[in-house]
């Protein structure tokens, strides 16, 4: 009986000691280190739909390895051009696009043209003050002339362009020089500026095919990202200009609206 008692007072005292070392209400507990979590990915940043142009001329963004998209550009009297591009190895992209005239309305004369390719290469990806570098060569015009056969509105040919945020986040700059034509060596440049809106929208501002007053032609856009893989452009080409092309044409302006989705394999 004795032995018992013993026994159990001794038991007691343990427990009254374990209850004695566990932290009340007040005292200071210790978490475990939570892991940093992943920043947010942007379209912008190339979290979605990666900018690889403004309204026609192109920026240094290209899709990731492995990726793809499809441009649907809806322009003047029911004309459909589509583009395919695929991104077939870091920092290069390849594509093409076909335009075919007249295809949606009620035009008689549906008429395909003949497909082109285009290729970038991002060679410099750029820093706090250097901006970062592509080349590529797009052979797509517009507006097809039948009596000349080829594009009233030249393509951009082989082309040298750069990417600068301007102190502000989301305003960026995209100088280009293109030779459209390699017989004359003509040098025409590209004066573009895009404005990101909290990844929300991009309004597009592009001064293009400078090379003389008369045949340059000034572009505005709003590009609204309606999902992180798919945007829609809405854009006014050749603000202000007049005139005609020799097959009767008219030199603008001229209302587009593209649709553009992009994913990756």
């Amino acid at each position: 009986m004795k032995v018992r008692l013993a026994l159990l007072a001794a038991l007691l005292l343990g427990t009254s000691a374990l209850r004695a070392e566990e932290p009340t209400s007040s005292a200071v507990k210790i978490k475990p280190k939570a892991s940093a979590s992943r920043p947010a990915r942007s379209a912008r940043d190339g979290g979605g739909t990666p900018d690889t142009d403004v309204i026609d001329a192109p920026t240094t963004a290209v899709l990731d390895n492995y990726g793809y998209s499809a441009r649907s550009r809806f322009y003047s009297r029911g004309g459909l051009l589509q583009y395919l591009s695929f991104g077939v190895y870091p920092g290069i992209n390849l594509g093409a696009s076909a335009a075919i005239d007249g295809l949606i309305g009620d035009e008689r004369n549906v008429r395909m043209r003949a497909p082109t390719a285009q290729v970038k290469y991002r060679f410099y990806e750029g820093d706090s003050q250097m901006p970062s570098f592509a080349i590529g060569f797009d052979g797509q015009g517009y507006s097809y002339n039948t009596g000349i056969r080829r594009f009233n509105q030249r393509q951009r040919g082989f082309y040298v362009v750069a990417t600068k945020e301007l102190g502000l986040p989301g305003l960026q700059l995209h100088p280009s020089f293109n030779i459209s034509d390699f017989d004359s060596n003509s040098i025409f440049g590209s004066l573009p500026l895009t404005i990101n809106i909290r990844d929300k929208a991009s309004i597009l501002l592009e001064w293009d095919n400078i090379g003389n007053w008369s045949d340059s032609r000034f572009n505005a856009g709003l590009r609204a990202y309606l999902t992180p893989n798919f945007q829609v452009d809405f854009s006014v080409r050749a603000i202000g200009a007049g005139g005609l092309y020799s097959d009767g044409s008219h030199r603008g302006p001229e209302r587009v609206v593209q649709l553009k989705y992009s994913n990756s394999f």
